[in-house]
């Protein structure tokens, strides 16, 4: 950071050490009671370090909640029950039929087709297919046991289901070298050898997250990712904005703004060169901006919400119009962004700011009534544990989120994966997805609270309640078009949630639904495989459409959806221009540094 700045940043963020422990003390209310909000609060934070995260207080109520309606339905006790001895009775019969005629019996229950674990041959001979079988059932019946008690709340259901679906997990014949046939074969075919590698890998990996060294994973932003050529042209404490060279004599008249996550680093949308979404919107003739957070840490405690917005946002849109002069911007949000950038185009419309062009929104939600399984950690007792948590360092660490997240995939991103490595033996190479999801940031206390407070528990903005400079915005304030971006095997974002977007903007709505997850749905570059979307248009004041029958109806397009919005952004544009310097100096815009600048490189 030692080049020239314009007045208007700040080269550092400013100490705040000198503030932090009269701002934590003056949250905690009467002097006189300070002492025993702090005392649980240093509790809740050690209990914490040992459980991931997860308030257990949540999860013993969740237990209660079922197990005491559970014991006053006699019904549906009886019907459990029955449900065991039918199932019990069709594996005895399963069983016969192997005995009598070998291996291609029938089975009793598919796994779903998100489980691979049972997906090699060898899981078809006996006794292994007997193990899958036992175990595909005994998960079958838990589920149905904790589903459908009268009684219980449906966050308290959803939390039994998943929990006990975890602790079956860790039980799968698959996880253990005796019942899993692949681990067998490795180990007769390598005599034992496949056990020496997976011990030196989980040796590693315990020292990893032991912190003795990091993990190398082949990929750095500015060496091999994040590679678009470009320059930092603006500077704050809590952002870099990055302008890429244009590689077109022509330009769209309007540019375009990137809202990226701050839950990781921006540079999933500039990965590889053959699948960045910034050096092909660059390629299309767009002047692109986008946004790198910085990798906050206790000096950021108390950065709110807002202060995401004002600094993130609205700093970047005058940063925008005064290097360019364009008076219009299209501006996109992905994901956490894409829910700000939703705040932030509401808040302008209401006060008359009318600089957006258009809005697009890729796996970004804006209604938190039904999140996802995301929703499973949010209640008034986790969130209250989470708080203290962060309260103490200041931030949310990498490792919590990274654990939650991996609690909702443990199938495939915890047991399968030991499994793998640790017993076959074999350790899959590292890609640019891969290396960026491990590449991941930290929460300030502040803003991470607010977040999770008001949109996941309270869901103020789609309800109107949600304040920006101490005014409530509404979303049916937007009327600049929208185009928006569901995948269909989203954790995070779920498409459904994605798409209630449509019902609450009062403006046109075009809707992308395409294959893939969370991140591999939007990194989707052309030539990709095995990629297809769905697309809606729904015109403002016509009817609205039902999101399941949509999907069902709606013909399945292959290939990329990245030409479908070039394409939508253009025909939003007023024509082109000549192609556009990076920065503008005579205004106070000067060149910092090379993207993708110095915030994506902090630890």
């Amino acid at each position: 950071m030692t080049n020239t700045v314009p007045a208007k940043t700040s080269t550092s963020v400013p100490s705040t050490t000198g503030r932090h422990l009269p701002a934590m003390l003056a949250e905690l209310g009467d002097p006189d009671d300070r002492i025993f909000v702090i005392a649980d609060r240093f509790h809740h934070a050690a209990v914490a370090s040992m459980t991931l995260g997860i308030s257990p207080i949540s999860l013993l109520q969740a237990w209660q909640d079922w197990m005491l309606h559970l014991a006053i339905s006699p019904g549906k006790q009886q019907q459990i029950l029955r449900q065991l001895g039918r199932k019990q009775t069709r594996l005895a019969k399963y069983l016969l039929d192997c005995t009598l005629t070998g291996d291609k019996t029938e089975c009793c229950v598919h796994p779903t087709p998100q489980d691979h674990r049972f997906k090699s041959p060898a899981w078809e001979k006996f006794p292994f297919n007997l193990y899958a079988q036992s175990f595909l059932m005994t998960e079958q019946w838990w589920h149905e046991a904790t589903t459908g008690v009268s009684g219980v709340t449906a966050q308290h259901e959803r939390l039994v289901e998943f929990y006990a679906r975890q602790m079956l997990d860790m039980f799968s014949p698959g996880n253990f070298a005796l019942t899993n046939p692949d681990v067998i074969q490795a180990t007769i075919r390598e005599g034992g050898a496949n056990f020496l590698r997976g011990f030196g890998y989980m040796v590693s990996d315990i020292m990893k997250a032991a912190q003795v060294r990091e993990e190398d994973t082949g990929f750095s932003p500015g060496t091999n990712v994040a590679i678009t050529p470009g320059e930092v042209v603006y500077r704050n404490d809590l952002i870099e904005l990055i302008q890429y060279a244009p590689t077109t004599d022509k330009v769209q008249a309007e540019p375009l703004l990137i809202v990226p996550a701050w839950i990781m680093k921006y540079y999933i949308l500039d990965l590889s060169p053959e699948n960045s979404l910034v050096r092909y919107l660059v390629s299309q003739g767009f002047t692109v901006f986008c946004i790198s957070w910085i990798n906050p840490d206790e000096r950021h405690r108390d950065f709110s919400l807002e202060d995401y917005l004002e600094r993130g946002i609205m700093d970047s849109l005058d940063a925008v119009e005064t290097i360019t002069g364009s008076k219009k911007i299209h501006a996109t949000g992905y994901c956490l962004g894409g829910t700000l950038l939703a705040m932030a185009a509401a808040a302008m419309a209401r006060d008359g700011d009318d600089r957006l062009q258009t809005q697009t929104m890729l796996a970004a939600q804006v209604d938190f009534d039904e999140p996802g399984e995301l929703g499973l950690f949010i209640d008034e007792s986790q969130l209250s544990f989470i708080e203290d948590v962060m309260w103490l360092k200041g931030y949310l660490d990498q490792w919590q989120m990274a654990g939650a997240f991996q609690m909702l995939r443990s199938q495939d991103l915890i047991w399968s994966r030991m499994v793998l490595e640790y017993m076959l033996g074999q350790r899959p190479g590292t890609s640019d997805l891969m290396a960026w999801n491990a590449d991941a940031t930290r929460m300030p206390y502040r803003m991470h609270a607010d977040y999770l407070r008001q949109l996941y528990l309270n869901n103020d903005l789609s309800q109107g309640r949600y304040k920006v400079r101490g005014k409530d915005v509404h979303l049916e304030d937007i009327h600049v078009p929208v185009f928006a971006v569901g995948t269909t095997t989203d954790h995070v974002a779920p498409w459904k949630s994605v798409f209630k977007l449509v019902h609450l903007f009062d403006t046109d709505v075009d809707f992308i639904l395409t294959s893939g997850g969370h991140n591999a749905g939007i990194v989707s570059e052309p030539g990709h495989p095995r990629r297809s979307y769905r697309k809606l248009f729904y015109k403002h004041g016509g009817p609205h459409p039902n999101a399941q029958d949509w999907s069902e109806r709606a013909k399945v397009e292959e290939g990329s959806w990245w030409p479908q919005w070039c394409d939508w952004l253009k025909r939003h544009s007023s024509g082109t221009v000549q192609a556009r310097s990076v920065g503008n100096p005579e205004l106070g815009y000067p060149p910092l540094c090379s993207a993708p600048g110095t915030y994506v490189k902090l630890k």
